[in-house]
């Protein structure tokens, strides 16, 4: 069904208003349907009285009605009428409110190295991160989310928002092979989450970084960016994705075709593994905590975490609400409706 936006107008100094107009369409169905039965059933009395006079009809036409199949046919017509303008909820008057949204700020950081295209999880590394970072989406009610991607840099995918469909549209266009620099730099990342949250609007009491990566980490500045989110009161709930016993590192084609697995300047196979270690040392120095679940999914743990911290006001704004009266119409409806079932259109009399 084609998406039609609400009609608002203003009648007699009432607000007024249809906010499904689309099911006026079934107003105009019903007034065409109870006019066609109206119509039969006059042609049917019309033949009636053709063929019988009105004095031989009660006797050779026993129970034969002239009247209620097109009453009948009204009532039918009519109750599907009301019952269409009820589906396209029909409005009379307005309210204003103010309506707070509370919660907290979550960056969350994904690592999009090309180390994330490993399989030691399935279906990827990066998918299984994707498939984490979803469900914190969905469980979420009212923080503000922001992304940030990293590689050998990091950057910002998303801002800060409550509008986690965006995000989500966000995190499919996130792509190792598409990252502008090579390598790991969770500390540049985590530097960026920062400031991310330092630039927030109205930011909130309770902060948060969610980071998801295998803790691989080339550049060494995750010390300097630790410090950063301690002295900002910055929880880092960091989220382990991989496995500790390795797992070598795919190279695709431009066709997503595998080739062969990535190899050092030795002509050796890359291992990469999981740094448990390091990740339980940048979320412990923070007041945060690691995560981690090998054949399943860890951000369920993480939003419990969420839920529990003291959600500040994020914003206010005054809202419009229209008074509904589509109920009114939908009983009105059904009556008429009820009151055609129940009118017989002939009835059998017996002769005296």
């Amino acid at each position: 069904m084609p998406n039609v936006g609400p009609w608002r107008f203003t009648f007699l100094g009432y607000q007024l208003g249809l906010a499904q107009p689309l099911f006026l369409g079934l107003c105009a169905a019903g007034l065409l349907l109870g006019a066609l039965a109206l119509v039969l059933a006059l042609r049917r009395r019309s033949r009636v009285r053709a063929l019988l006079s009105e004095r031989l009809s009660p006797k050779l036409a026993p129970g034969v009605s002239e009247w209620r199949p097109a009453v009948q046919s009204g009532l039918y017509g009519l109750g599907l009428l009301l019952f269409g303008f009820a589906l396209a909820q029909p409005q009379c008057g307005s309210k204003s409110e103010l309506t707070k949204r509370k919660g907290i700020d979550v960056v969350v950081v994904l690592d999009a190295s090309k180390s994330m295209l490993a399989r030691d999880v399935q279906p990827s590394r990066l998918e299984r991160a994707k498939l984490e970072l979803a469900t914190l989406l969905d469980e979420l009610k009212g923080d503000r989310v922001g992304l940030v991607v990293f590689a050998g840099d990091a950057f910002i995918q998303s801002p800060l928002t409550s509008d986690y469909s965006a995000v989500k549209l966000f995190l499919r266009a996130v792509d190792p092979e598409q990252m502008p620099q090579g390598g790991s730099n969770i500390g540049s990342a985590l530097t960026l989450a920062k400031q991310v949250l330092d630039n927030a609007d109205r930011g909130a009491k309770e902060r948060v970084v969610v980071l998801l990566s295998d803790g691989e980490d080339l550049f060494g500045e995750v010390n300097e960016a630790v410090e950063q989110l301690k002295d900002g009161n910055v929880q880092v709930l960091a989220i382990g994705v991989g496995s500790e016993s390795g797992e070598p590192i795919p190279i695709y084609n431009r066709r997503g075709e595998f080739v062969d697995y990535k190899k050092d300047t030795n002509g050796e196979t890359v291992i990469t593994r999981l740094d448990r270690a390091g990740l339980t040392t940048i979320a412990e120095a923070t007041g945060g905590s690691f995560f981690f679940q090998p054949r399943g999914v860890a951000m369920g743990q993480v939003v419990e975490r969420i839920d529990k911290m003291q959600k500040s006001e994020l914003e206010s704004r005054v809202t419009v609400r229209y008074d509904e009266r589509f109920q009114d119409y939908a009983i009105a409806g059904l009556a008429l409706l009820a009151g055609g079932m129940l009118l017989v259109p002939s009835s059998r009399r017996r002769a005296s």
